[in-house]
């Protein structure tokens, strides 16, 4: 069973950088679909970014130009690197994974999930 563990959630400053981190227990992360999702209180859990196995990338319009998902096969992780942090970027952040697939299709449910990472900002 594939297991996914994330870190690197915080505090920060509006304005501020983050690093999330996603390791995988099994398998390299680069033969699979993988993404991040987010989910703030009292708003329905959305896409963040995906990366698929031709390191094709998809980003939600809102952080698009802020974030960067990439991944280290060598290391089994996954990352999310956010910069310019606004406050409604706070959430509790998920690492996801589609195991059947190599290219991540929109709005296709992911099969294993991380339990999350808890991102606050603050002004």
């Amino acid at each position: 069973q594939v297991q996914l563990q994330e870190s690197g959630g915080g505090s920060v400053q509006a304005g501020g950088s983050l690093r999330l981190s996603c390791t995988v227990s099994r398998h390299s992360v680069g033969t699979y679909c993988m993404a991040w999702f987010r989910e703030a209180p009292g708003k329905e859990i959305e896409t963040v970014a995906t990366i698929s196995s031709d390191s094709t990338t998809f980003y939600a319009e809102s952080v698009k130009g802020r974030f960067t998902i990439s991944r280290d096969n060598a290391k089994k992780t996954l990352y999310l690197q956010m910069t310019s942090l606004k406050l409604e970027d706070a959430a509790t952040y998920y690492c996801a994974a589609d195991l059947l697939i190599s290219r991540c299709i929109p709005g296709r449910p992911m099969d294993t999930w991380g339990k999350g990472t808890q991102v606050t900002v603050f002004s």
